[in-house]
C-alpha cells in the first residue's frame, strides 16, 4: 500500500475515533458553553453535575452508572486495538504510581485555586462532582468512574492521537497543542475557565508523555486527581481539588 493511501486511512481513522469518542464530546461542550454564556444568569451563578442520579430504581441506576463507565473504557481500548501491535501499552511499573502522584499534586493543587479564581472572576459554572445520594454503591462507582475517566482520556487524547498525529507527520508541538485543544473543547461546559485549564493540563501531560514515552503515569494521575474530587465530595460539602478539570 502507497504511502498515501496510508495517510488517507490513518486521516479516516482518527477522524472515526474522534466523533466516536471526544471530539464530539467536544463540539457538544461548546454548544453548552454558548447556551450557558447567552443565559442571563451569570456564569458563576450557573451549576454543573458532573455525576447525577439517572433513575430513581436503585439498581437501576447502578445498571446506568456502570455502563457509563464501561462505554469510557471502551473508547480506550478502541484505541488500543488500533495502536496494536505497533503501539504497545507498556506494562505498568510500581514507580509509575510515585510519578502519577507527584503529576496529580502539580496539577490537582493550583487547579483548585484557579478553579475558585475563576468562580469568583465569573469565568466558570459552580462544578458538583456528585449528588448521588449515599448509596451503599456510590463509592465504588465514583472510583470507577475515576478509573473509567482517566483511563479514556489519557489513552485516547494523549497515547492515541498524539501517536497518531506524529505518524501523519505532525511535529512535536503542533501534536502535543492540538491534542490540549482537544482536552480543553469536552470541559468547555463547565466554563471557559475549564477549557483553559485543561489545555493547560493538556500541555503538560502531552509534554511528559512525548520525553518519556509513558502514558501509565498520566492515567495514575488521573485516577487520583479524580478520585479526591469525587470521593472527598461525597464524605463532605465543599469545594472539590480538582473539579474544575471536570475529570
Amino acid at each position: 500500500m502507497r504511502a498515501a493511501q496510508v495517510r488517507k486511512l490513518l486521516v479516516i481513522e482518527v477522524a472515526i475515533v474522534l466523533v466516536l469518542s471526544f471530539g464530539t464530546s467536544g463540539l457538544r461542550s461548546l454548544l453548552r458553553l454558548i447556551s450557558a454564556l447567552l443565559d442571563p444568569t451569570p456564569l458563576n451563578d450557573q451549576s454543573t453535575t458532573l455525576h447525577a442520579q439517572q433513575v430513581a430504581v436503585s439498581w437501576l441506576d447502578l445498571g446506568l452508572q456502570v455502563l457509563g463507565a464501561a462505554t469510557l473504557f471502551s473508547w480506550g481500548c478502541l484505541a488500543l486495538y488500533l495502536l496494536w501491535p505497533h503501539h504497545k501499552l507498556a506494562m505498568l511499573e510500581a514507580r509509575d504510581w510515585g510519578w502519577g502522584a507527584l503529576l496529580a499534586a502539580v496539577i490537582g493543587i493550583p487547579g483548585l485555586a484557579f478553579y475558585l479564581g475563576a468562580l469568583y472572576l465569573g469565568l466558570s459554572k459552580e462544578v458538583v462532582p456528585t449528588t448521588l445520594e449515599h448509596l451503599w454503591w456510590e463509592v465504588p462507582v465514583l472510583l470507577l468512574y475515576s478509573a473509567a475517566n482517566a483511563f479514556a482520556e489519557e489513552i485516547v487524547v494523549v497515547f492515541y492521537f498524539i501517536t497518531r498525529l506524529r505518524e501523519l507527520r505532525c511535529g512535536v508541538w503542533p501534536a502535543i497543542i492540538l491534542a490540549a485543544l482537544l482536552r480543553g473543547s469536552y470541559h468547555l461546559y463547565q466554563g471557559v475557565s475549564a477549557g483553559v485549564g485543561n489545555v493547560v493540563m493538556g500541555l503538560l501531560f502531552g509534554w511528559v508523555f512525548v520525553r518519556y514515552g509513558k502514558v501509565w503515569p498520566l492515567v495514575l494521575a488521573h485516577f487520583l486527581i479524580d478520585a479526591v474530587a469525587f470521593v472527598g465530595y461525597s464524605a463532605v460539602a465543599g469545594t472539590s481539588v480538582g473539579a474544575w478539570l471536570g475529570i
